[in-house]
């Protein structure tokens, strides 16, 4: 039998999950960069790690890191040469949670999420967070910039609050959410990111937050457990959060 393959672990989410050239082929299948390509090329080629320093941040050998960037390497040489659409998604990665000190992730999104939005939770408590606008679920998850968070125990919500996100991008808001505990997000969201945070999808809702959580909470919630989410680029061309592998 094969060796199982290894998690590698990721520190940035990619901000943007689709790259597509000003005059690209309507037709033209896009070429597919992992999450974990997408580090490597990160860690070495932005922030100059060697292939050994970046198989220790990944947690994988330094033959495997070589054998993912060459493969990184080679995607985006032919999308620049071939002038073909890029996506990233995918892959065999997790996380990182941001919370252990040991894991050399100083600059991690996480961590920072972590020291400025860490909210207390009891262990009883379900936290349910809905992307907010005025009331309403707000449907473009990578440009929300507010969660309305309930706690919820004993099937009845305890207290709200609406918190305020800086900055956007399904990657960091993944982070803010993690940071405040959630254990379920209503509305639009990026499925790879959430998955690998653990938290709960319920997409293609829309109308009152604070009805669709009741509903939640009585089973009566109408959801897509399909949905995904996605919008207009510049392009016009249509967006689509991908999926990941390890802990999917």
């Amino acid at each position: 039998m094969p060796r199982p393959v290894k998690c590698r672990k990721v520190c940035h989410f990619p901000r943007v999950l689709e790259f597509l050239p000003a005059h690209a082929e309507a037709q033209r299948s896009p070429i597919l960069l992992t999450v974990d390509e997408y580090e490597t090329i990160r860690l070495i080629d932005k922030e100059g790690f060697s292939q050994e320093a970046c198989g220790e941040w990944m947690q994988v050998a330094r033959t495997t890191v070589q054998k993912i960037y060459d493969s990184a390497r080679k995607k985006l040489a032919e999308a620049l040469v071939e002038g073909a659409p890029l996506r990233i998604g995918g892959g065999e990665f997790q996380l990182c949670d941001g919370k252990n000190a040991g894991c050399g992730c100083m600059d991690c999104f996480k961590r920072q999420y972590h020291r400025q939005y860490e909210k207390q939770k009891g262990d009883a408590v379900m936290r349910i967070a809905v992307t907010y606008e005025n009331g309403q679920i707000f449907q473009h998850f990578g440009h929300t910039e507010q969660f309305k968070v309930y706690d919820v125990q004993d099937g009845r919500v305890v207290s709200s609050e609406v918190v305020s996100t800086n900055g956007s991008g399904h990657g960091a808001l993944a982070g803010v959410l993690t940071a405040l505990k959630a254990d379920a997000l209503i509305g639009g969201g990026a499925q790879a990111a959430l998955a690998a945070a653990g938290i709960q999808l319920y997409g293609g809702v829309s109308g009152e937050a604070d009805r669709a959580v009741q509903a939640l909470l009585k089973g009566e919630l109408l959801f897509d457990p399909d949905a995904h989410c996605e919008h207009q680029n510049h392009h016009g061309a249509e967006h689509t959060c991908g999926e990941h592998g390890c802990g999917s």
